[in-house]
């Protein structure tokens, strides 16, 4: 079976994509797949029509590669790809969407809401302590924790993620983060920064996370956040593989917020989902083959 590796691309997570697709290659590889490797650029379709391949594997992170846009070509090209399809990663990838579409699933969001950057400079667009966040980007690119005494000022020069800014209340407490396969919840992890939030850095750096696994929660709790995984995995319309991401607001409320849906998880040596997936038994190899197996068009 021939797949076409896509990975790279031009996201602000092209860095992330590309180690995550060396190890996707890897895999496939010693699965005895025929493997041709894409970096993902403005010819992909031209690429992609030579090739010929039996399925795509999408490595892809961030915009083009994971909210709809890669998975269109796919679609319009007849080849079947990993993951979620076009409406389901477009969904997830807006987060204003997404946010609307888990509340009316019974889901908790954080309050929120859209503001221009014009909105943004004249002042704290809600009480502190909020979070600012770009509506289509992953990896905690561009989001920042603005806390009750911080020296803040929306810097709207250095604000490259268009012209609306999602500002969300902020929800303290633990990071527990859900992977779900093939509509099944395999499991949920704690992530602990070190220091600051689980931002890029803490993500993608050796030694500046804790993962807790399974997240030391009771089993009651632990259940529960599984279900919301599934929940949101559907409510979206996923397939394959997705990554939901909660706060569990511990001493406050007592409630799991439910962050985003990743439908295109990482694949790293410091990802979580096939850090999940091993706790259950599932290798790397055996959860590649399983979304490799599982490769499909929407239609």
């Amino acid at each position: 079976m021939h797949i076409a590796l896509l990975k790279g691309g031009i996201s602000t997570e092209r860095e992330v994509s590309l180690t995550s697709g060396a190890a996707v290659e890897k895999a496939l590889l010693t699965l005895g797949y025929k493997v041709s490797p894409i970096d993902v650029g403005h010819d992909v379709a031209a690429q992609l029509s030579a090739l010929k391949p039996d399925a795509a594997f999408n490595a892809l992170h961030g915009r083009y590669g994971e909210d709809g846009c890669i998975q269109g070509i796919l679609e319009y090209l007849k080849i079947p790809y990993t993951h979620s399809g076009v409406l389901a990663s477009a969904l997830a990838m807006d987060k204003p969407m997404a946010k609307h579409i888990f509340a009316q699933s019974g889901l908790r969001c954080a309050a929120g809401d859209v503001f221009t950057k014009a909105q943004m400079l004249s002042g704290d667009p809600m009480p502190r302590p909020y979070v600012v966040k770009p509506l289509n980007e992953g990896s905690s690119v561009g989001v920042t924790i603005v806390h009750e005494h911080d020296n803040f000022f929306f810097d709207a020069t250095n604000w490259h993620f268009g012209e609306a800014v999602l500002v969300e209340t902020y929800i303290a407490g633990r990071e527990i983060q859900v992977a779900v396969l093939d509509n099944e919840a395999l499991g949920a992890i704690e992530v602990k920064p070190l220091s600051g939030f689980y931002d890029y850095e803490a993500k993608y750096t050796d030694g500046k996370a804790l993962h807790l696994m399974p997240a030391p929660i009771d089993k009651a709790r632990y259940d529960e956040v599984c279900e919301l995984g599934l929940r949101a995995h559907q409510a979206l319309g996923c397939r394959g593989l997705t990554r939901s991401d909660f706060r569990f607001n511990e001493g406050g409320d007592n409630q799991f917020y439910i962050l985003e849906t990743n439908t295109q998880p990482g694949m790293t040596p410091l990802s979580l989902s096939p850090e999940i997936a091993a706790h259950r038994g599932i290798s790397f190899e055996q959860l590649i083959e399983r979304l490799v197996k599982g490769a499909r068009l929407d239609g």
